[in-house]
């Protein structure tokens, strides 16, 4: 798909926000030159930011708002009162055609509720799910969902299996994933009534690549499939877990390093390897999770992220945007429709 693509930022989301968020566009126009951006938020914060870039500037454009959504702002306040936040309308220009995809470091709950309201869902789906990569052994892996929908039954699974094996193709361009339920064990008798359910319809889906079936938690490290699907909470708690283990590692390692003076000689031996480990678990390079589901591409960038952090979500955006994902998707939901309208299916889910 050639052509050139608007982004609408929402500039006052994120805690380093607007300067992340402007530095960040300038370093995702490097890799994607035939990028624009729509920056809504404060003008008198971002044009000096913007003024100093000349190339950011002259593919940039400044949409005024003084309203902002806090960070801790209740979803369904911020749906009601921020209709004219830097959030709505940067999602409100993906729904009138002016952008092609939303990047937001703000409000989590706001940003899916606003999404939510504002784009709608794809046919053929009932709830939209947060994905995301994961490091592992093999290279990536995709997950949802990372903590949008806490409590699923087989047909939000099946929905997320299908929306999940279209972002890997599109994003991590792998023709054939493989992707899998997260369970208990990957023995076939494992997990309860929603998850066996799950299985039984998937192994009968014509999607690209392979069903494999259930995987357990140590596999999502060990890369064993392209994609991990489960529920929110589970996805959500199997994240801070990893988040915090490699904060924990990364702690012991320096503690080990400060402990004596052969260790200090050791860590100078070392350096460029732990340069390399450090480029490869680096946290921003996997920045930008998407709202899968959506009749538009929303990506929710961490609000704590930098400058590099932002730019590699805008790429996710752009990515999607350039591979045609959610036209892809709405050929894969097409293709199961029958299948999801199952009655045992129906009644699984009330």
């Amino acid at each position: 798909m050639g052509g050139r693509l608007t982004l609408a930022l929402d500039a006052m989301g994120g805690d380093h926000a607007p300067s992340a968020v402007v530095r960040g566009a300038n370093l995702a126009l490097r890799r994607h030159p035939d990028t624009e951006f729509l920056f809504f938020g404060r003008e008198g914060d971002l044009r000096p930011l913007i003024d100093r870039m000349r190339k950011l500037r002259g593919v940039s454009q400044i949409v005024h708002t003084e309203s902002v959504v806090a960070a801790d702002e209740k979803p369904s306040v911020a749906l009601r009162s921020g209709r004219k936040s830097s959030m709505r309308l940067a999602i409100d220009a993906v729904r009138d055609g002016q952008a092609n995809a939303v990047v937001s470091g703000g409000n989590t709950g706001a940003l899916m509720a606003m999404a939510k309201f504002a784009l709608r869902t794809l046919p053929g789906v009932d709830r939209p799910a947060i994905s995301s990569f994961f490091p592992t052994l093999r290279g990536e892996t995709v997950m949802l969902d990372l903590g949008a929908n806490v409590v699923c039954d087989a047909r939000n699974l099946v929905q997320f299996a299908v929306m999940g094996n279209c972002f890997c193709r599109s994003v991590l361009g792998i023709p054939d994933p493989t992707y899998a339920l997260l369970n208990v064990g990957s023995e076939d008798m494992k997990g309860g009534e929603t998850l066996q359910e799950a299985a039984a319809i998937l192994r009968n889906l014509a999607l690209p690549g392979s069903f494999v079936g259930f995987v357990e938690g140590d596999d999502i490290a060990k890369g064993t499939v392209d994609v991990v699907v489960t529920d929110g909470f589970t996805g959500n708690v199997a994240l801070k877990t990893a988040e915090g283990t490699a904060t924990l590692y990364s702690e012991f390692l320096q503690r080990t390093f400060r402990s004596s003076l052969l260790a200090g000689l050791g860590y100078l031996l070392a350096r460029p390897a732990m340069h390399k480990l450090r480029k490869r678990v680096d946290p921003r390079r996997y920045n930008g999770a998407v709202f899968l589901g959506l009749n538009g591409i929303a990506v929710k960038s961490h609000g704590g992220t930098d400058a590099l952090g932002f730019a590699h979500a805008i790429g996710v955006a752009v990515d999607l945007a350039r591979h045609g994902f959610l036209d892809a998707m709405r050929k894969d939901l097409e293709g199961v429709a029958d299948v999801l309208s199952n009655p045992q299916v129906q009644a699984a889910a009330v």
